[in-house]
């Protein structure tokens, strides 16, 4: 099992700037994928944006040209960006991180987004 912890999550304004990171414990080989999910107040967890092994990107349509997803080899491990721009209340949610391989799943704890003025 994969440890993952996410950071970067807080108050900001609409219109405003966050960049959440996800940290795993492992370096990850083969074929797998690595995601933000977000899961609102009385609502679904959803995709928010993943990319996979290969580099492969996917948006939900409502953040596509707002967020960027991007990932790096770090020491020991590995690293999960997402860049969020021009933030919207909508998008206040607890962010999740999620590694995929094959049918096993990982999660981080989560972490705050508030959108709000």
């Amino acid at each position: 099992q994969v440890q993952l912890v996410e950071s970067g999550g807080g108050l900001v304004q609409p219109g405003g700037s966050l960049r959440l990171s996800c940290t795993a414990s492992a370096t990850i080989v083969g074929i797998y994928s690595m995601g933000w999910y977000r899961q609102a107040p009385g609502k679904q967890r959803e995709l928010v944006a993943v990319i996979s092994s290969g580099g492969s990107t996917n948006y939900a349509d409502s953040v596509k040209g707002r967020f960027t997803i991007s990932r790096d080899n770090v020491r020991n491990g590995m690293s999960l960006y997402l860049q969020m721009n021009s933030l919207k209340p909508e998008d206040t949610a607890v962010y999740y991180c999620n590694l995929q391989v094959g049918s096993h799943a990982d999660w981080g704890q989560g972490t705050q987004v508030t959108v709000s003025s």
